[in-house]
């Protein structure tokens, strides 16, 4: 099957969607389908094409992380999109590449599968300010459901934004498909345990330090700051064992967090490694103890994913995307405010080895309805439901 995946973002971009759609690309690629990809160019004002991936200019928004923003229409990249004669057409965005993908699917009249990967109105204040938010956020909704009615078929990666769309009125039937990782790249070929101890020292991290660890993007919306105020409460307890905390990953809030962590006294525990290419995050991970993460606005939480993979107990704020992978207790754990983080914290620093092992084993065998191999049998059959309604 010919498929096209048109999405605003993709590699060396790191974040989840870009994550997703990297990950899309090589399970169709390992599994004999024809795969293109259409996204931005971050390198130059051309359209280049490279490898399957056809990347199209765009101007620079630099209050979104440095995304690029691409008009809704190239020639030179429908060039492209024609020759390789789609079977399907799969948008994964609503920027201008999203927008390109929906108008070549009409012009090839190609049918169409459309994933809702973010959610958009826990972003909307990054064009408001705060300013007619409310306003901001009920086009969002509009949007949606308009799209939810163009699309051959509609995606949800997780069952809460499932749930979402329900809930502001998209009443067509919503394939839900969580994405596929590649978790042997977690798990397997991390280096060894001197090259992480090498790194930690690096880093300003003792080889008995329990390392705290937050990797992804450093945003307002991951809500890294409660962890923070979490972690001062549990200093002002008093350790039973010296910790750090260590943040991985570039983001418009580094500033904001270096300024807390000096309100709170904590700045010497606290250790910003900045932002890493995503091929040696599996590295990264190997560095920490513990997984942490305030966040409740991931569509599915691929990197909770992945540290439950590179062997890392999970310490998450609550939140319903994440019950069906964190069972409190089994496979990580939950908390809600900073005072519970503390206490959490607390527990799984004092962990036996018997009980992390047990935890850790659970994580594994909690991870296998994310393999690659059931996100690619999922997709594909919502292509072929999705080619099945144009016939």
């Amino acid at each position: 099957m010919n498929i096209v995946l048109f999405s605003d973002t993709y590699p060396p971009e790191i974040n989840g969607v870009a994550t997703s759609i990297y990950n899309l690309r090589m399970t169709l690629l390992m599994h004999g389908e024809n795969c293109l990809v259409v996204t931005t160019n971050p390198y130059n004002d051309k359209v280049i094409y490279e490898d399957g991936v056809v990347r199209v200019p765009g101007i620079e928004l630099k209050q979104l992380y440095g995304y690029q923003l691409a008009g809704p229409y190239n020639q030179e990249a429908f060039e492209y999109v024609r020759a390789f004669k789609p079977d399907v057409i799969h948008v994964n965005h609503d920027g201008g590449i999203g927008q390109f993908g929906f108008l070549c699917a009409s012009r090839l009249n190609v049918p169409t599968a459309y994933t809702y990967h973010t959610m958009y109105e826990d972003y909307t204040y990054y064009v408001t300010k705060g300013h007619f938010d409310r306003a901001a956020k009920s086009i969002v909704r509009s949007y949606i459901k308009l799209k939810s009615n163009q699309s051959g078929e509609f995606i949800a990666p997780s069952a809460k934004i499932k749930d979402y769309l329900r809930s502001i009125g998209v009443d067509g039937y919503v394939n839900t498909v969580p994405t596929g990782i590649d978790f042997s790249r977690f798990m397997n070929n991390c280096g060894t345990k001197e090259d992480a101890l090498k790194k930690r020292a690096e880093l300003g991290i003792d080889k008995d330090d329990f390392v705290l660890l937050s990797l992804g993007r450093v945003a307002k919306e991951k809500s890294i700051d409660v962890c923070l105020r979490g972690y001062a409460k549990y200093l002002k307890r008093g350790e039973s064992r010296p910790t750090k905390f260590l943040i991985v990953g570039g983001g418009p809030a580094i500033d904001e967090l270096k300024d807390l962590c000096v309100e709170l006294g904590i700045e010497k525990q606290v250790i910003f490694a900045g932002a890493v290419k995503p091929d040696v995050t599996q590295y990264y991970y190997r560095l920490g103890d513990c997984f942490v993460s305030a966040s409740v606005t991931e569509t599915q939480g691929l990197t909770f994913m992945e540290a439950m993979a590179s062997d890392l107990i999970v310490l998450a704020r609550y939140d319903d995307n994440l019950a069906g992978t964190i069972n409190d207790g089994k496979t990580g754990y939950f908390f809600y405010d900073e005072d519970d983080f503390k206490d959490r914290l607390e527990m799984i620093v004092s962990l036996g080895e018997t009980e992390k092992k047990a935890v850790l084993a659970g994580a594994r065998k909690a991870l296998e309805p994310y393999s690659l191999e059931a996100f690619y049998n999922n997709v594909m059959e919502v292509y072929r439901r999705a080619i099945r309604k144009s016939w």
